[in-house]
């Protein structure tokens, strides 16, 4: 528990004190509660594991199925509308922030879930999908939607995941060698807006040009 709380003062320079991380970080009561659970849901009693988690998740908003399998140093930073699937396997010092899912692509039964190295990083939002393996100290970025094995050492972005930096040298241009600060990550939510607001006014010019032509031909049946 000291390790846990020792991980958030640590890795959040938002949080000011022990005490604070103690108190007011849900992630990690939900960590925490996730432990109970695991236990209960390993020696059998699957039905009052699960009813642990519903209740974890009706106060902290993170919803960790207790079947899960999490290592030490687990962070999950603010928390809202986190899931993480039955058969998730997650290593040591990984970070998640809100809105992540790790889950499944179907109704398929036994690992349908994904893994995680050590050190890895899920941004904002992301979905990780499938019996697939995050490799060690990679990061995905804010909204990306992974559905692919991806290597160690690399940044995924975008939908569907595509590596751009691997080893610390960009795969791909737009992102600079050695920078996978989320900051800087490609916005695909962005990238979408602007497509339909260009197509927007593409179809405004067309209809504009249209109403001349009519307005055209009339004058000339006028006359």
């Amino acid at each position: 528990m000291r390790e846990d709380i020792a991980t958030i003062y640590e890795r959040d320079p938002a949080c000011c004190s022990r005490i604070s991380a103690l108190l007011n970080y849900p992630g990690l009561h939900a960590l925490w509660a996730h432990r109970i659970n695991h236990l209960l849901f390993k020696t059998g009693l699957c039905t009052v594991a699960r009813l642990g988690s519903q209740c974890a998740r009706f106060f902290t908003g993170i919803e960790i199925h207790p079947g899960a399998t999490i290592g030490r140093r687990f962070f999950i930073d603010h928390g809202a509308a986190v899931v993480i699937g039955e058969t998730t396997i997650i290593g040591d010092d990984v970070t998640l922030f809100q809105g992540v899912t790790l889950g499944g692509t179907g109704k398929q039964v036994g690992k349908r879930h994904p893994n995680l190295g050590d050190r890895v990083t899920v941004g904002v939002g992301a979905s990780v999908l499938g019996d697939i393996l995050i490799g060690d100290s990679s990061k995905v970025g804010a909204g990306a939607v992974v559905i692919h094995a991806v290597p160690p050492n690399c940044t995924v972005v975008g939908i569907p995941g595509r590596i751009v930096v691997r080893d610390g040298h960009r795969v791909q241009d737009g992102l600079e060698e050695s920078d996978a600060r989320q900051e800087v990550l490609p916005d695909p939510v962005f990238d979408m807006i602007r497509f339909v607001a260009a197509r927007v006014e593409q179809l405004e010019t067309q209809v504009s040009e249209l109403e001349n032509a009519s307005s055209e031909v009339s004058s000339a049946e006028k006359t």
